[in-house]
């Protein structure tokens, strides 16, 4: 029998919707039947937020380790002190470090290969900054924590959809300074391999958006499109991807010319996240590709103005798991088909010839 996929949650901002879309997702019993779920908080938190919310209880198997994690159980590791004080609705730093120290835990033991992928409840960005913690959010810190020199990508996406960016966390104010042709093309080569070893599509298609209004109408309106990011498309090109456009980013969404596409690449934060969320709310997930390890999230933030009210919708976080599952079995089956099927060489005892071993491993045990 196959061994259950095992995922690391962590609970995120205690004061924000967190605890709400992690409870009503593993509330439905199908979860356990599919993975393993190890959540990184607090039992008593999650108990404090149950009761807020008045919905029906998750038991929780309390761990120490992620190895004593039972496979028909979800299970809890204690990442905070008993006494945490929860603020319902409210920024605070015990929420910020609560949140750090449950991504920390659940970093570390992905790191061991204690879990094999990470869902991550939304934090607030401001809250968890701390000497430990100094990053614009998720995204960077586990590529400077898990990254192993590796650059991340940030992808959006639902069944239809795929929106990743080149410019994240940045003040739109620097994006342009931010927009190279080394980056684009950077972005857009991370992107392709993702496309093909987390979601198995043979040969990419990327449609690249401009970063000014109707693509710079040919230098009137900003030259980023003719200096920068035409010819990063076409150095992407000669290297063998298949990227298109600078499109201009609003016919491209209202024509639903993205359909035509494996992969979108949008320059700055809300010129793809805007229109990503206007299209796949509900159903969307967040994905950090480019990095050895598996991490998805809701396309939420703590939503601290409906906390503690019942009102979270939890289909983002139960996709974002679902996601997380998709993605380790399918980069198990890239990797599977993509080994070389070459055996292995080896020299004689002189040592000055290369003989090719051609025994199979019957003739071997033979």
């Amino acid at each position: 029998m196959e061994r259950k996929i095992k995922v690391g949650i962590t609970q995120g901002d205690i004061n924000g919707v967190g605890y709400e879309v992690i409870l009503k997702t593993l509330s439905d019993p199908h979860i356990l039947e599919i993975c393993t779920p190890v959540v990184y908080g607090s039992a008593k938190v999650a108990a404090y937020h149950r009761k807020a919310l008045d919905i029906p209880a998750v038991n929780f198997n309390i761990i120490t380790d992620a190895t004593a994690a039972d496979a028909n159980k979800v299970n809890l590791i204690t990442c905070v002190d008993d006494d945490v004080k929860v603020e319902i609705g409210k920024a605070t730093a015990i929420g910020g470090e609560a949140a750090y120290a449950a991504l920390e835990r659940a970093a570390v033991d992905i790191e061991a290969g204690l879990i094999d992928a990470i869902v991550t409840a939304p934090i607030n960005k401001h809250a968890i900054q701390s000497e430990k913690f100094d990053f614009p959010g998720h995204t960077e810190y586990l590529e400077r924590r898990l990254g192993q020199g590796h650059k991340s990508l940030m992808i959006l996406l639902d069944d239809t959809l795929r929106v990743a960016l080149v410019s994240g966390h940045l003040p739109l104010s620097q994006v342009s300074g931010a927009i190279t042709k080394e980056v684009i093309l950077e972005k857009l080569q991370i992107f392709e391999h993702s496309l093909k070893q987390d979601f198995c599509v043979v040969k990419p298609r990327i449609a690249v958006l401009s970063l000014n209004p109707h693509a710079g109408d040919d230098g009137l309106l900003g030259t980023e499109e003719i200096e920068i990011i035409k010819p990063a498309i076409q150095e992407a090109n000669a290297k063998g991807l298949l990227c298109f456009g600078p499109y201009p980013a609003d016919g491209f969404f209202g024509t639903g010319h993205y359909r035509q596409f494996d992969g979108v690449l949008a320059m700055y934060h809300d010129q793809g996240l805007a229109p990503f969320k206007a299209l796949a709310m509900e159903n969307g997930g967040n994905f950090t590709a480019g990095l050895p390890i598996i991490r998805t999230s809701p396309d939420h933030g703590t939503a601290y103005d409906i906390a503690g009210q019942n009102k979270a919708d939890e289909q983002s976080f139960r996709h974002a798991l679902y996601l997380s599952l998709d993605l380790y079995r399918n980069r198990a089956f890239y990797k599977e088909i993509t080994a070389s099927p070459l055996r292995k060489q080896y020299f004689d005892k002189s040592g000055d010839k290369e003989v090719l071993d051609l025994t199979t491993d019957t003739d071997k045990d033979e």
